[in-house]
């Protein structure tokens, strides 16, 4: 062999060999990685959180929750959703700006209140869905008089089953078209 060959061959391998150890040396993106996990993780929380608020006020409002206990559990979840409301600001401080948060953990405003206005912000879009699927709802008398008209038309087309095969028969047959029976 000659030595450009074996030089040209070392150099190829020296180069396959730093570009498959380069992701392995490269920590940043295992970094990355890691802080959107964490991110996703708050935000999930933080969406938990707004969910069993809007419940314990649910919940309250139909008398389910005593009295003397519903403060306290509203202080508890508002305790752990700030925490967790500091932790997101804390990484989005520490997140590059090409890197997309929720508006919510950018604000500058109290991690209580936040939570407040987006569990508001919830009840006023559950509200107003409900309000338009009731808006598309028959009444019950609407109901009704459908269900007699229906049965109206039903007593003159069919006089029931015939009793030898279980096909339905008509009112004026004198015999079960399918098995040939005599119904009177």
């Amino acid at each position: 062999m000659d030595l450009g060959v074996i030089l040209l061959l070392i150099a190829l391998l020296l180069g396959v060999g730093l570009y498959l150890a380069a992701p392995l040396m490269s920590t940043h993106s295992g970094r990355v990685l890691q802080e959107n996990q964490e991110v996703s993780s708050l935000m999930a929380e933080r969406d938990r959180i707004i969910t069993a608020l809007q419940e314990l006020d649910f919940d309250f409002k139909l008398g389910k929750i005593p009295e003397e206990d519903y403060p306290v559990q509203r202080a508890e979840l508002l305790q752990i959703g700030a925490s967790v409301l500091k932790k997101l600001d804390h990484l989005s401080s520490n997140q590059s700006p090409g890197n997309a948060f929720p508006k919510e953990a950018q604000k500058g405003v109290k991690a209580g209140s936040r939570l407040e206005q987006a569990a508001a912000a919830n009840q006023a879009d559950r509200s107003s869905r409900d309000a338009s699927n009731k808006s598309d709802r028959i009444t019950d008398d609407e109901i009704e008089t459908m269900l007699a008209t229906r049965r109206k038309a039903r007593k003159t087309i069919s006089a029931g089953f015939c009793p030898r095969c279980g096909k339905s028969v008509l009112i004026t047959d004198l015999f079960c078209p399918h098995c040939g029976k005599a119904l009177r």
